[in-house]
């Protein structure tokens, strides 16, 4: 599978994507026309802020299957229409909230020293001090917007600077404000109304930015603003007449609405931006996950989300139903035994099917489980589907096919600590398969079409549906071994005695047409079907 590079990550990544047996290719700088040339050849786009996975891009990525975004946000990712595609979006949120904190840190106390200007003059020589006397950080109130994971940082930095730290999000539970020793604003009015120094720490909303000029005109006379987040939180023309009235006493910026072309040399650059043309404006270019600890930790961490999602493995995706991270590892048996559930159907049926109904049972009850759900329409989806299908687009495509999918789920269970039950409805009859998990990750089928069992699923199976009688598994077992065929396990299930029984045989490699039609033709033999779990 060929991997396509946009931006800059650590080298150790792309050794990582190549020692898997991935084609990288890195190519950096590329122009919107050039990505769309060159996209249609890849399986994966790995970007970080400067590259825009448009729509266009995005149609013409004919084989992309996943995005890896080498940072936090995902603003330059149409993401619904990755979805639609069915193309995973990942990114690495964690990897570089220290490096963003801490540059906004900086930017703060550069605002409050005029630290860059001080620093500029002196290299033309200018010493005279007396024009970058700044104000202290000690004592005043700083107003955070976004209490998430950077801002929490942040502000535990800036209560170390003595500052009283007041902060705004409608989503953070009062829980964490008292932790933190930091006051909760109910509204942004009340934090502009009070802050000495305003740093945002929140995504770009839909539908435009945070502060504009009515939001500008109750920060107090003197305010100093940091944004080190998204560009476009703030209105730039608006912003840029406060600097200039002197409402606001500076801001430092690390992201702008419009950004320049970070690959192009001093003497090639065409951008123009008023911000930056005024002396109480500190800018740096996108610098916030710039640092080495950063770039390594989010370009090892992308290539590794990549990678996995490549080769079909579950990982934590922005597209998909929220996933924490630490669940991941206790709920892959679980994801592993309903993806073998949804194959059951298509590989032993022919049928239509026009109803699937999940049912979770005992401990799974209490357990996030709309992935698991999506695990079992892929597995259901993968021998009828001529696309990729993958945990972001096996719900849409069930829903193209008018397929209906409902879960229910019964903290009631006699045998099993928990079971997983994938009905499928067709215009005739209903039948059902059942797994469970013992010891935390032994998967075992339990009941095939209302045969019981106790069955661990292998990569070759032979499903045998027979009519009750002698003689039968001795054939079976005769034709197999004639065609040196190993059997590594075998299970009978009958409900009554003379009449249907079915069985599941393990065996060690595939089985050809042949061998399977010799066992069609075992007198009592009423079907055979190859199974691939």
């Amino acid at each position: 599978m060929k991997i396509l590079i946009s931006e800059k990550i650590a080298e150790d990544g792309v050794s990582y994507l190549k020692d898997n047996g991935f084609n990288v290719d890195v190519k950096l700088g590329l122009s919107p026309q050039e990505l769309l040339d060159i996209i249609g050849e890849y399986d994966a786009l790995i970007v970080r802020s400067a590259t825009k996975v448009t729509e266009e891009v995005v149609e013409k990525g004919v084989n992309l299957k996943v995005v890896g975004r080498a940072g936090n946000g995902v603003d330059n990712i149409v993401v619904p229409a990755c979805t639609k595609k069915g193309i995973m979006v990942v990114n690495t949120p964690e990897s570089n909230i220290m490096a963003a904190a801490e540059l906004a840190i900086g930017m703060a106390f550069s605002i409050f020293r005029n630290i860059p200007q001080a620093h500029l003059a002196a290299k033309r020589k200018d010493f005279r001090r007396s024009k970058f006397s700044g104000n202290e950080l000690d004592g005043r109130t700083a107003g955070i917007i976004g209490f998430g994971r950077i801002g929490g940082i942040v502000a535990s930095k800036l209560k170390g600077c003595n500052m009283k730290v007041v902060a705004f999000d409608p989503y953070i539970a009062d829980e964490k404000f008292d932790m933190m020793g930091v006051e909760r604003c109910e509204t942004l009015e009340d934090l502009l109304r009070q802050s000495d120094l305003i740093t945002l720490h929140t995504p770009k909303i839909a539908g435009g930015g945070i502060i504009g000029e009515e939001q500008l005109k109750l920060c107090k006379k003197g305010v100093r603003i940091v944004n080190c987040a998204r560009g476009g939180l703030i209105n730039e023309k608006a912003l840029y007449n406060a600097l200039r009235e002197g409402w606001v006493a500076g801001a430092a910026l690390d992201v702008l609405e419009v950004e320049p072309n970070f690959n192009k040399k001093p003497e090639e650059q065409d951008y123009t931006n008023p911000l930056l043309e005024l002396d109480n404006v500190i800018y740096t270019p996108h610098l916030g996950a710039s640092t080495e600890e950063a770039t390594y930790n989010v370009g090892t961490e992308i290539t590794k989300l990549v990678g996995e999602a490549l080769k079909g493995e579950m990982v934590p995706a922005v597209n998909m139903p929220s996933l924490k991270t630490k669940n991941l590892s206790e709920l892959k048996p679980y994801l592993d035994l309903a993806e073998m559930l949804g194959k059951i159907y298509y590989q032993a049926e022919s049928d239509r099917v026009q109803k699937i109904e999940i049912v979770y049972s005992g401990d799974l009850a209490d357990k996030e489980t709309k992935v698991i759900s999506l695990s079992v329409l892929k597995g259901f989806l993968d021998p009828v589907i001529k696309e990729k299908v993958n945990y972001v687009n096996a719900e849409l495509a069930l829903k193209n096919m008018g397929i209906e999918m409902v879960e229910s789920k019964s903290s009631h269970l006699d045998k099993y600590t928990n079971l997983i039950t994938v009905k499928f409805f067709t215009k005739t009859k209903q039948l059902s398969v059942s797994g469970t998990i013992f010891a935390k990750e032994e998967l075992r089928i339990v009941d095939f079409f209302g045969y019981k069992l106790d069955f661990e699923p292998t990569p070759y199976v032979i499903a045998i549906q027979n009519i009750d009688k002698p003689g039968i598994i001795g054939r079976i077992g005769t034709i197999l071994g004639a065609s040196d065929i190993n059997i590594a396990a075998m299970q009978w299930s009958r409900n009554r005695k003379g009449e249907k029984a079915v069985s599941f045989v393990s065996v060690d490699g595939d089985v050809s047409s042949e061998v399977l039609e010799q066992l069609k033709n075992i007198d009592g033999v009423l079907k055979v079907s190859k199974m691939r779990f």
